[in-house]
């Protein structure tokens, strides 16, 4: 019941711009809100995990779109953590789209509700642009699953 509430409130709360303190990886960040840090995971994506190809990288790109500067979010989930899943704007810039078109992130099809992600990605692999200049990129969901199943 605890989750529903949660759900329900991200769900209805209208995006109001916040500070962006940190930066945990290519889709995870936190602003302050209320004077406490809320961490937010980027929808619609997934980005390479620290320790894969381009994971610092994704890391930057973020940081370069977000950090230090005023962030929107509008929920549209809640993960199994309880951190909202959103779509983010840094000064006007919907940074979960842009990190797709940078090659830092992958549509994450088992999740996306936006349309217009799968042509972005496209765009960026046929540009060969972040993680499309490697031959063959390994997404972070198999990687999750390889690295779980070495442990």
């Amino acid at each position: 019941m605890k989750k529903l509430a949660v759900v329900l409130a991200c769900l209805c709360a209208p995006a109001f711009a916040h500070k962006v303190v940190g930066i945990a990886d290519g889709d995870t960040l936190t602003v302050l809100e209320d004077g406490r840090p809320v961490k937010i995971r980027l929808a619609n994506i997934d980005a390479p995990e620290k320790a894969q190809a381009f994971g610092q990288r994704s890391k930057q790109s973020l940081s370069e779109l977000c950090y230090g500067k005023d962030a929107a979010y509008k929920p549209v989930d809640v993960d199994r953590y309880g951190r909202p899943v959103a779509v983010v704007t840094c000064q006007g810039m919907n940074v979960n789209r842009e990190q797709v078109a940078r090659g830092m992130a992958w549509v994450y099809a088992r999740y996306n509700k936006d349309p217009s992600f799968p042509d972005v990605e496209a765009r960026a692999k046929a540009a060969r642009v972040g993680l499309w200049s490697e031959e063959a990129p390994t997404p972070p969901w198999e990687y999750r699953r390889t690295a779980a199943t070495r442990r």
